[in-house]
């Protein structure tokens, strides 16, 4: 029996979505005000899910306190407060979409979480717009 568990968490980040190969226009019209050429922020929610069998000594499927520690330690401490385009090297040459921000974040925490657990990243970039990742 499968059991999953989950952490919510929040970060502040700004972001500028643009593609560098497009004029200023293209951008525009593609983007909108996400490409402000000045940035702009958002009030991220992330929730960790971590999916697997209990453990039998513990009745845990993992441990919250060590899920809690991971997010604080490879998300938190490095996306809040941040310029996303600008701090942060994952974004350099990759467009900040909350799309590739939950992929980011997921292959950071993969390498922190035994691959006998699923793991799923739902990401808010408003109350109204969020991604899954992995989708399935």
């Amino acid at each position: 029996m499968k059991i999953k568990v989950s952490r919510k968490e929040h970060f502040n980040a700004a972001h500028r979505l643009f593609n560098p190969e497009w004029s200023p226009e293209k951008n525009q019209e593609v983007f909108g005000k996400c490409s402000n050429p000045n940035f702009h922020g958002h009030n991220y929610e992330v929730i960790v899910s971590v999916t697997g069998e209990p453990d039998p000594a513990t009745g845990y499927v993992y441990d919250m306190k060590v899920l809690s520690d991971l997010v604080k330690q490879h998300v938190l401490n490095k996306f809040d407060h941040r310029n996303l385009n600008l701090d942060l090297e994952y974004f350099k040459e990759l467009n900040p979409t909350a799309e590739n921000i939950a992929i980011i974040i997921w292959r950071i925490l993969r390498q922190h979480i035994d691959s006998k657990f699923e793991l799923k990243i739902t990401l808010y970039e408003t109350e109204r717009n969020f991604v899954e990742y992995p989708a399935n």
